[in-house]
This record gives structure tokens, sequence and C-alpha cells, in this order.
């Protein structure tokens, strides 16, 4: 070929001119861009449908390094990564549903860290708000902003609220009747033995469950614990095992069963999980006493893990239970008139006598013990024929006729596969002797059935209705049926505040029903409430809540130190132009002794307020101050160095060796012949004369009394407020003063800040004003707030506890110089810790409107 024949091909330059390029390709680009433009309307956002992840985010380059790796590595390293393969490890998540589904028969599931879980966690931490405290996840409150106390209080007044209160733990005691009687004497107050004749017998027999305070052993006024609450095994149960099968009535109704105190007895003593260890051991050491003393054997054991305790509380309670609660086998609310169902009753006799059991909530007494063997609250019909009423019309009484046979065919079905499994004979006796009681849950409790086997059964049921064959037919044969139970031993507690009114029933079943009964409750129109709301109901209904109502105990310690450490942290997450100052959690309880030692000599006396005797006068110049010596005024910690009386025998013992039968307090004796009216009208006993209050032997700790505050006209007293001793013109300042009217009793806002002054964490003491205003501001304090008003109350009541001898001071103050206005309860001071505002109140002292001040909640 020629060169004549070849292409000419023009080879691209060397070096581009950018500027150039550009040019010529402008007007181009531009009329391409004009019509994309007119095409999408000038919109150039992506279309979400057309919208894909990009791959961007896998790195190759490090995949395929990670490859080249693998090959080079030896054989041995393969065959390794191979086995792993093989094995799969399963995802936590599916690891801890499995876990949380589980029924274990005793004990608490856990966490990673060994926090326990109850047995309604899942439902609860769905729709709660969950904090760890004591070991456990505990539903704090609703999700929120910690509000909702109106409506909270509105169903307690007319609906059903429900707690799993199952952090309660109950330590059971085995002995003599003597012998356990002994051991609470020495860790109790009250004692069985205190009480009342007919109260000891009644809590002696098993047929209602006393509170007490549990102390460790030692004298009468020792370290307290915790409150308690205890039972004791009704003795007519208790032969009734010994001899089951006996039908010849003369069991339960011999007076030896009754008054023998040889017998051997069984006793259940619930402890909060705050105070448990320490209750627990001090329960040991007193029975390993008892034995060294008496050469006698008691048995203490832990059922922690075993029971449980679901708290039903509200107007509607008992009907709600009512709903619930469908008895196999019951006894009596008085065990020793309990009778056994003889063999010549009929069955349509006895069970006329289970319908009744629950039929009226009159018949039982305060605080009575019902022990009940109830069916399986998700397998007893809803309908029954009996319940249709009779205006429906003829076509649909057929249904609910229908439907009212098939769910009593089910449960006749049931009832006959119960009877097979508890070895009783058909068309026999319908009580099964051979069941074990909650009482030797110990031994073990047949757990529940499970939910896919009573579906089971219930769908071979309405296949065999059709006439269709069930191919799962035989399910009902397997050993599960062997294993679980279709009904439940249980204990019903009546509870009463201490003015007798009702607040609810605790319901008291072996741990592994829990759910079973905790899911029929909430589908029946009950309200579930954690910790703060059960705290605002015992507020309502001026009842302790355990701990932050009980500062003499350790439990208190430790949880105050928990809610200084959350508030801590809440106040630094604040911005520091708006964030609060620190106030004591917990308060400084020790810096009362301010009021003894440097106060006046008359505690809210207006006639001794000059600067010298304020502050330098002793106002027990002429008595030995003891433990209120100066160093003690600083508040060390969250120790707490004083007495709280809880029964009038302590406060009496108290004012005896005091010297102080002379003080104006008036405790409620258990034959409540002394009343305090009687002594407002007694002229004799007040006057100007009476100046011997101030002087008396003072040589111990503080003593402090448990009060219910109302606000006089106005004012909202939270939780920690300080409790002062008012004088007399603060009292007519107040009193004349109309709810308009601004100003009223207030300190300088610079003070507020300085009132308590922290000296470093969790060390504070009571600040001295200097400054002339400030001092004629300044009153003493006597007492905190324990728990504050609940918002929405139409009666808001806070507790506070305040030391007695100045509690009486104030009292004889007033009663002498007020004769027209005497009143029993005291008029005091109340300023909240942020708030430069005192506000007047009325309080009232426990013990005087009551025997004993130990029901808790």
């Amino acid at each position: 070929m020629s060169s004549t024949t070849k292409t000419n091909v023009v080879l691209p330059p060397r070096k581009i001119n950018l500027q150039k390029f550009r040019e010529s390709r402008g007007p181009e680009l531009e009329s391409l861009h004009s019509l994309v433009s007119t095409r999408l309307n000038n919109d150039f956002r992506s279309r979400r449908n057309k919208r894909r992840r990009t791959t961007s985010y896998d790195n190759q380059a490090a995949k395929k390094n990670k490859k080249r790796r693998r090959r080079n590595e030896t054989g041995a390293c393969l065959e390794k990564d191979k086995e792993e393969k093989e094995v799969k490890v399963v995802p936590r998540r599916i690891r801890r549903r499995i876990e949380l589904r589980m029924n274990q028969e005793k004990g608490f599931s856990s966490s990673g860290d060994g926090t326990k879980r109850l047995r309604t966690h899942v439902w609860y931490a769905k729709r709660f708000a969950m904090t760890k405290l004591w070991g456990f996840y505990l539903p704090l409150g609703l999700q929120g902003r910690g509000r909702g106390s109106r409506a909270l209080l509105k169903w307690f007044k007319q609906e059903v609220l429900v707690h799993d209160a199952s952090y309660h733990i109950s330590v059971q005691l085995e002995g003599t009747e003597d012998s356990l009687i002994s051991v609470l004497k020495t860790l109790m107050v009250p004692s069985p033995s205190d009480l009342s004749e007919t109260s000891s017998r009644s809590i002696i027999s098993g047929a209602m469950y006393g509170s007490a305070m549990l102390h460790h052993v030692g004298a009468p006024l020792s370290q307290p614990i915790a409150p308690v609450t205890y039972m004791w095994r009704p003795v007519c149960q208790q032969n009734r095992d010994s001899d089951v099968m006996d039908h010849d009535g003369d069991g339960c109704d011999k007076p030896e069963n009754i008054v023998s105190s040889s017998s051997s007895r069984q006793m259940w003593v619930w402890i909060h999980v705050s105070a448990f260890s320490e209750g627990f051991d001090a329960l040991k050491f007193a029975c390993q006493k008892e034995m060294d003393e008496r050469g006698i054997l008691i048995n203490c054991v832990s059922l922690e893990g075993q029971l449980a305790k679901l708290e039903v509380l509200g107007l509607k309670a008992f009907q709600h239970l009512q709903k619930i609660l469908h008895p196999v086998t019951c006894s009596s609310e008085n065990p020793w008139q309990l009778r056994k169902h003889s063999a010549v009753d009929s069955d349509h006799d006895f069970q006329l006598k289970k319908s009744s059991v629950l039929e009226n909530e009159e018949n039982f007494s305060s605080h009575a013990i019902v022990s009940l063997r109830v069916k399986d609250p998700r397998i007893m019909p809803e309908k029954r024929f009996a319940d249709v009423p009779e205006s429906l019309s003829t076509g649909m009484l057929s249904v609910s006729e229908a439907e009212a046979k098939e769910d009593v065919a089910l449960a006749e079905i049931l009832d006959k596969n119960e009877e097979l499994l508890s070895g009783t004979k058909p068309g026999g006796n319908s009580i099964i002797y051979d069941n074990k009681d909650l009482w030797d849950s110990s031994s073990g409790v047949s757990p529940p059935m499970e939910e896919h086997v009573l579906c089971m059964e219930k769908n071979v049921l309405r296949m065999d209705k059709f006439c269709l064959d069930a191919s799962n037919s035989g399910m009902l044969n397997t050993s599960t049926k062997v294993q679980c139970s279709r009904s439940c031993p249980i204990l019903l507690l009546k509870n009463n505040d201490p003015k007798g009114l009702h607040i609810g029933w605790s319901i008291i079943l072996p741990l592994s029903w829990v759910r079973v009964f905790w899911a029929p409750l909430i589908s029946k129109g009950a309200h579930a409430i954690g910790l703060r709301e059960k705290h605002w109901v015992a507020s309502e209904m001026g009842m302790p809540f355990f701990p932050s109502e009980f500062p003499d105990c350790n439990a208190y310690s430790f949880f105050m130190a928990n809610e200084a450490a959350v508030s801590n942290k809440k106040v630094e997450r604040s911005p520091p132009d708006v964030r609060p100052w620190r106030v004591p959690i917990p308060p400084p309880w020790d810096t009362i002794c301010h009021a003894f030692n440097e106060g006046p000599t008359r505690v809210g006396n207006s006639q001794i307020n000059n600067e010298e005797k304020m502050f330098n006068g002793n106002s027990l110049s002429s008595s030995d101050s003891g433990n209120c010596s100066t160093s003690s005024f600083v508040h060390h910690g969250n120790t707490f160095d004083g007495v709280v009386a809880r029964t009038h025998f302590v406060l009496t013992d108290f004012l005896r060796e005091i010297q102080g039968d002379h003080l104006l307090l008036f405790s409620q004796l258990p034959d409540k012949k002394t009343s305090i009216f009687k002594l407002l009208k007694d002229e004799s006993k007040f006057g100007p004369s009476m100046n011997g209050i101030a002087h008396f032997s003072y040589g111990r700790k503080l003593c402090f009394l448990r009060i219910l505050l109302n606000a006089y006209k106005e004012g909202v007293f939270e939780e920690g407020a300080v409790v002062c001793a008012p004088q007399l013109t603060d009292i007519s300042l107040l009193i004349s003063r109309s709810g308009t009217d601004e100003g009223g009793l207030q300190m300088p806002q610079s003070a507020v800040r300085l009132y308590f002054k922290e000296q470093s964490p969790a060390k504070w003491e009571l600040h001295k004003p200097e400054d002339a205003i400030a001092r004629e501001c300044h009153r003493w304090p006597i007492g905190f707030v324990t728990t504050g008003f609940v918002r929405g109350s139409k009666k808001p009541v806070a507790g506070a506890l305040c030391e007695a001898v100045l509690l009486a001071r104030l009292r004889e103050e007033q009663w002498n110089n007020m004769p027209k206005k005497r009143r029993k309860e005291i008029y005091v001071l109340v300023r909240n810790l942020r708030s430069s505002s005192y506000r007047l109140a009325l309080a009232t002292i426990v013990l005087e409107q009551q025997e004993e001040d130990v029901e808790f909640m």
C-alpha cells in the first residue's frame, strides 16, 4: 500500500488552554442547562423515590486487604475461623427476651451487673421511668416531669391503683410460741405483749397482722432498723397439716390448740429491701441469743425470691378483687372459729360458703388476714349464664347462652383435669387436702400453666364444638400438666390507716404467679403506680413513707445520699446563670440543738429577743446539755443523733427520764380516758406562774415527734422545708393578715442563702446572722418537713418531725398568752429552703390522736 492512501491522523495537542476551552463550550452548556431547568421547573431536588444509598461508606480497599491477610494465614487459623463461624452467637436482644419471658419458680432475674428485676419489669419498663435502688430495678413513676398527682388522687378516691411491692422480703421464724414472743419482745416496739389483750390474741392466733418498729437487740430505745409487718400462721392450719384427712371436726375447736404456748408455731416478718440485710441479721442474732439462753431450736430463714406482694389501693379495691379472685378453698377470717369442711356436708352448701367469702367487705375487721386458694384468673370465664340480663331479646339471649355454656364447659373441663392431677375422685369432696398452703411455700409451690398450653386447650374446646378434629388434642396429657397447677394459694391483707379508714388490700402470693395476677388486675381497669405515686398516696392519707420519713434508720441515710447525688447532677446540668443554689440534703437535724443552747430562754418569746440573749444566752443554763454540746451543732454526713417516739410507751419513758412530766405533751393512752379537750378547759393547769418548763434534767439525745402540718391560710410546704418557732407577734401578724395583703413575715433574700451554710460536701451548719435586720427576722429551727404537700389535694397535709420539748414550750407559751384561742394544734412557722417567706401552720402531734404511729407505706 502506498503512502498516498494512508489517512492523516490528527493527534491531540500536548497542552490545552482551559480558558479557551471554557469559552468555546460555554454556550453549549448554557443551552443544555436551560432545557433541563425548563423540564424540571427549576426544581433540581432529587425525588424521594429515586434516592439510593451510596456505597461510599463501604471501604473496599480495607476488605481486599482483609481477604489477602486471610489467604496468608496458616491452616490452623483457617480451621479455627471456620469453627467460630459455625457456632452462631445469639444476639443480646433475643437472649434478654428469652430470659425475661422465663417464669422461674424461685428467684429474680438479674442484669449483667447483678441488679434484680421484678417479675413485672417488662410491663413497667415500657410505661414507667425506671430507677436502680437497693439492688433492684424499680418503677420510679410515670414518664414525664413528675406531675399527675391530681389525677392520681382522683383514681385513688374513685377507682383502683395497683403496685408491685415484691421488693418487700419475708423472713420466716419457726419455734415455740413462748420463744418467738420472747424474740419479738427484744426487737419490736411495740411487741405483741405490749398490745391490748384482744389485739394481742388476734395477732398471735393469726387472724390479724401487726406492725412495729424493728430495733437492734439492746435497750428499748436502741438503734431502729425499719418498720415491719409481721403475721402468725393460724393454729388450725398447722393442726390441719398434721392430720389433713381427719374429719371428726375436733381439730381447731380444742382450747389446747389455741392457748398452748409450747406448740411449734410459724410466723413471717416482712422487711423493706433497703433494710433487709440489717433486719435479717438482727433477727438471726436475737434467735441465736434466745437459743443459747433457753436451749431450744428456732429456725430463722429468708424467703427472698419465693413470695411476692401486690398492693391494690383505692375505694373500689375490694370490688376489683371480686372480679379476679374465685376461691377454690378458703378459711374463716377468725382462725380460732374455723371448722373443716365435713365429709357429710353437701358440695352445694360448701360452694355457697366459698362464694360468700368475698361477698361483703364489712365482714373483715381492720388488719384482717384471709387465706384463700383461688383459681387461675386467666381461665375463669368472663361471662356466666346467670349474669345475662332478662331484658335482652330472645335472639341475643341465645348467643349469650352459647357463650356462657362454652365458658362453663371450659371451666368444668379444667376442674376435672385439676381433680385428676390432685388425686381427688370425680364427684367427691371439692377440697384438695394435699395441695400445699402458702405457708408451706418454702418447700415449693407448683407454678402456673404456661400461656400456650391454656391457649391450646381453649382451641381444642372450640374445635370440638364445631365437630372438627384438633391435631394437637393430645397436648392435654403432657408432662407439663403434672408439674403445673390451675389454682394458687394466696393471703389477703386488709390495709387500714391508723384512724381506721380503708386504704386497700395486699395480696401475698408465690413469686411465680405474679404475672398471672398482674395482667387481669390491669385489664380490669386498675391503674399501675410507681414509688413516686405511692408516696403521694401515703402523704394524702397522713401515713409515713419508708425510708424518706424515718431519719433514725440507716436506710434513710443511703436513700438521701442517692437523692443528693441525683439533685446535684440536675443542678450541674442547668446553665450557670439560672442554676439554683445548693440546699442541704438530707436536712441538718443536729442544728436543732441551737434552739436549746443558743436560742432564747423561751423559744419564740417576743419579750426576750435582744441580741445578747438571742445569741449568747443559754436556755438550759441550769441543766446538763449532754448530747447537745456545741460540737454536735454541725451536721456531719447523714447522721441523725436523736430518737423518734412512735408509741406512747417511748414518749412516756422519755418524759420520765428527763423529769418532764409537767410538759404539755399528751400521748394517747390505751384506755383512751385522757382527753386533750378537757385539759384545754382546765384553767388550773395554766397561768403566768408556770415557769418550770425550762428547768429539767436533759442529758440525752433529742426526742422527735411526727406532726401533721396544715397551712393556716396560704402556703405550699415542700419536702426539706424548715419548721421554726414563732413569736407571739408573728402569730398575731399572720392571723390578722388577709390573703390579698403583700409582705407578711419575711427574711432578707441575702440571709436565705446563709441560713444553712455549707462547710464542706454533706456538712452544714446553722449560720448566726450578724446584720440587725437579719437578726430580727431570724427564727430558730425546731424540725424539718419530711413529706411535702401533694398538689391537687383538697386538704393538703405535710408530714414533719419536730423536737418534743420545743413543741411543749411553744404550746405552753401560746396557751398562757392566748387563753381565748387555745387549741390542740400548735402554731409554727414553715419556710421552704429557697424561699424568704415564713408561712403560719398548725401542727398536730400524731401520738395525741392515736396510740401508736407505726403504720407505714
